[in-house]
């Protein structure tokens, strides 16, 4: 199986989480007895999507929307994403809820456009020292404060989940086969 994880991160702590996923994925499927090749990259450098046999695709999330470079890839390939399972994940700032992460109107149409299995959110990393001025303005307004809030027992435990249902649908055989 090949699975790819394209994830936009602007300052690294998304990326961080899709480098988890993709290492919690190959785990996973190896614990299943396959071996999936399991490719993590920034959007722009996704390449053909007809290749993999599922896609999860995500972005750091800035006022409430998706970065540019994942947005384009969802919208150029989303025919190629329509036909493949496809998972979605946004990472947000900390002292944010899920809800709060992405516009619900962003999230639908993303959803819609690529037809996924599911769009999960886990909050994210803010580091002062990372940031531009105006995103420190951004911060001070929504009040948010420093540090890390990635759940990283719940990122692993969501990458088992996707490579559990899809080898589920690799080994499911049809009732009217089966006896």
């Amino acid at each position: 199986m090949r699975l790819l994880v394209a994830v936009a991160s602007r300052h690294g702590s998304t990326r961080q989480i899709a480098e988890e996923i993709g290492r919690s994925a190959a785990r996973a499927s190896l614990l299943l007895g396959e071996f999936a090749d399991v490719e993590v990259r920034p959007p722009a450098q996704a390449g053909a999507l007809a290749g993999y046999d599922a896609v999860i695709l995500g972005s750091a999330v800035y006022n409430g929307r998706w970065l540019d470079e994942a947005r384009r890839l969802a919208e150029s390939e989303r025919v190629v994403l329509a036909r493949l399972p496809v998972w979605l994940l946004s990472c947000g700032l900390p002292g944010t809820s899920a809800g709060e992460a992405i516009a619900p109107a962003e999230a639908a149409r993303l959803e819609n456009l690529v037809r996924s299995h599911e769009h999960r959110v886990f909050r994210g990393k803010l580091d002062w020292h990372g940031l531009d001025p105006g995103e420190r303005e951004h911060a001070v307004k929504l009040r948010l404060g420093c540090g890390d809030q990635r759940d990283w027992a719940d990122i692993r435990n969501w990458a088992y989940t996707v490579i559990g249902a899809l080898h589920a649908a690799e080994t499911a055989v049809p009732d009217r086969l089966a006896g």
